[in-house]
């Protein structure tokens, strides 16, 4: 593994951006209080006040118990931090976009909002419902930090990364070795299909697919954006149809458990890995975390590698795409100095080194941090897919149009994957209806 994580990964069209510093002056402290009491606001210098005592921070967060580093990072801020507990508010995952934007507009005061993806913090940035956080992003060390870019809104952030995710494929080494297969190093989507086929077990009890695709729509449209340079706001979509052909045959054939199976019953792709029920199943760094858990915790005895994400063409290089994940101050947070502390820490090193220590990759990069992150097999192919170097194309385009074109994109590839309209009539109403209804053409 190379020096620094941060090192492996470039992030296509955005910068290097960097750690928060941690250190708040007693001097910069007097200040804030003075300028709040000269201005009159006897209620904000009384929280600010309140907070030198014993504060409980609320952070909003999805699936608590299946999602390993929000506890990692809570547990160790408060190591750090003991007058200041953290409750979490727990939303699940599959609602969480939509039960924030509710909780968000009926005046909701939980303190640290998690910015799932920057979709959702473009709608809430542009609604002024989260602190501007400028002030703490420039204090930050601009060769730390990785995966700042998208959260720039005219000038200003309202949100810090703490975590940079990029897509990869997971593979269960003991199907392949049981069928005989050498393992995914640098694949092509065609020889992903193949192997998918080839890996494929109907007589297990329960069924063994070679392959299996989550239903997000990232999965087909987000790879295909990545890999061929199409882009996602455009309007344009005609570069995401042999992606979508490709994962429908696999769906016909019976090598991928079908995408209207997978909705309707919630599917769980934890479940359909750790469980031996699929050989490959490609998903963001983040879940290194998740098997880790499973494993540590004895729910599962897979027994795992990761491989660079297939690409189109064969060949050494990798292109694929990912997101940070960050931590915004809710506008309407009751404390908000304490909301803001958590945000440097979080982003910082000693936050970095909590997570990569479960196997998650933070934004924040040091050679402290790339020791720390142990949660990862230490065969050679796992090893180099981490520290090779990859484009990371952003996930998802940012800017006033996101929201709307994402809503459309999602509704169509539900009915293109469920296979209620065909591939050619699912992309051109995509580009239809984002042309009309959001860019106005």
């Amino acid at each position: 593994m190379t020096d620094t994580l941060g090192e492996s990964i470039t992030i296509a069209k955005s910068k290097e951006i960097t750690a928060m510093k941690r250190t708040i002056t007693a001097a910069a402290a007097t200040a804030a209080l003075a300028a709040l009491v000269l201005s009159g606001c006897a209620g904000q210098a009384a929280e600010s006040a309140e907070e030198e005592g014993p504060v409980t921070l609320t952070v909003s967060v999805w699936n608590y118990e299946q999602t390993p580093e929000f506890k990692a990072l809570f547990d160790a801020f408060e190591a750090e931090n003991p007058d200041i507990t953290i409750e979490p508010v727990d939303i699940l995952a599959d609602d969480y976009a939509e039960k924030l934007t509710t909780m968000l507009s009926g005046g909701d005061t939980t303190d640290v909002l998690t910015m799932k993806n920057v979709i959702d913090y473009q709608r809430y940035s542009s609604r002024g419902q989260l602190l501007d956080v400028t002030a703490e992003v420039e204090a930050l060390d601009t060769d730390r930090v990785a995966g700042l870019e998208p959260y720039e809104v005219d000038g200003s952030y309202y949100a810090v990364p703490y975590r940079q995710d990029f897509w990869l494929l997971y593979y269960n080494k003991g199907l392949f070795d049981a069928a005989g297969l050498d393992h995914p190093d640098h694949i092509t989507w065609d020889e992903y299909a193949d192997l998918a086929e080839q890996l494929t077990d109907a007589s297990a009890n329960p069924k063994v697919f070679g392959s299996y695709q989550h239903t997000w729509r990232s999965v087909t449209q987000a790879t295909a954006a990545a890999q061929t340079g199409g882009d996602l706001l455009s309007g344009d979509y005609g570069f995401m149809e042999d992606q979508y052909d490709l994962f429908l045959d696999l769906q016909q054939s019976g090598s991928s458990l079908d995408y209207a199976t997978a909705k309707s019953q919630q599917i769980s792709y934890r479940t359909m890995f750790e469980t031996g029920q699929t050989a490959m199943l490609p998903m963001g760094s983040w879940y290194v975390a998740g098997i880790k858990a499973a494993i540590d915790n004895g729910t599962s005895t897979v027994d795992w590698g990761v491989a660079p994400f297939p690409q189109v063409e064969s060949g050494d290089e990798t292109v694929t795409f990912g997101s940070p994940t960050a931590f915004a101050v809710n506008t309407k947070a009751k404390h908000p100095d304490a909301a803001k502390k958590f945000l440097e820490f979080a982003s910082g090193e000693d936050g970095a080194a909590a997570i990569a220590a479960i196997g998650v990759v933070p934004a924040y990069s040091s050679d402290a941090v790339t020791e720390a992150f142990t949660a990862l097999p230490t065969d050679e192919l796992s090893v180099a897919t981490f520290s090779e170097p990859k484009e990371v194309v952003l996930e998802m385009p940012v800017n006033e149009n996101t929201a709307d074109i994402s809503a459309i994109l999602d509704q169509e590839h539900d009915l293109i994957m469920v296979g209620e309209k065909s591939v050619a009539d699912g992309i051109a109403e995509m580009e239809r209806r984002v042309k009309s209804e959001v860019l106005g053409e």
